[in-house]
Parts: C-alpha cells; sequence; structure tokens
C-alpha cells in the first residue's frame, strides 16, 4: 500500500481512483494504515465477507481472503484482475492502457 501512496498522482493523471479492501474492521484498518503511514489511500471494511466471497476470493477452509488488485474501467465494469502482490507499476500500466481506452483482456481464472 504504501507504493501505491507513493504513485498516487501518477494514478490521479490517469483519472484512477485507488483504495484498499480488507475482512478487517474500520478501527483495525485505520490503526493498520497509521502504523505503515498510509493516509491518502482509503480504507474500506468488508466485515461481512460479501465482497471477498462474491469476488471470489474467500477460503471457507482459512477463512481468510486472497489478494488481488481489480482494475474497474470508467463503466464500472471489471477490466483486469491480478491475484496476489504486485509491485505497482503492473496496476498503473493497466490503468493507463484504459485511459488510452484500448483493449485490456482479463486473465482466465
Amino acid at each position: 500500500m504504501q507504493a501505491y501512496q507513493a504513485d498516487i498522482a501518477k494514478f490521479e493523471a490517469v483519472n484512477t481512483k485507488v483504495f484498499g479492501i480488507s475482512m478487517d474492521a474500520s478501527p483495525s484498518q485505520k490503526a493498520f494504515a497509521a502504523s505503515i503511514n498510509v493516509t491518502s489511500v482509503p480504507q474500506l471494511s468488508d466485515w461481512k465477507r460479501t465482497v471477498t466471497k462474491d469476488y471470489g476470493l474467500y477460503n471457507e477452509t482459512s477463512n481468510y481472503g486472497r489478494r488481488a488488485t481489480f482494475v474497474v474501467d470508467k463503466d464500472g465494469k471489471i477490466a483486469n484482475i491480478i491475484l496476489g502482490s504486485i509491485e505497482t507499476g503492473g496496476a498503473l500500466d493497466t490503468c493507463s492502457l484504459l485511459d488510452k481506452k484500448l483493449v485490456v483482456t482479463p486473465p482466465k481464472p
């Protein structure tokens, strides 16, 4: 998240919003963000696991969600899903393509 915050101006330059979502409660998210000094990336709580389950990231056995980066286009459609942790360069490249209205093919599950 620190890398995303460091590159926030680059995301804004391609008309892109960045936010985090986790299954943690809001107070825990705020404490975590403060501990890593991330203040410009909004955090959303999925305390009930609704979003995590709806997007296929929830593991019933471990009760944890997989890490993923979703790039959503201007029409609200998911244009790219990157599973696992990534460098911001990958997300920035995808956002740049979307801004230029090039076709981005999501990876197959």
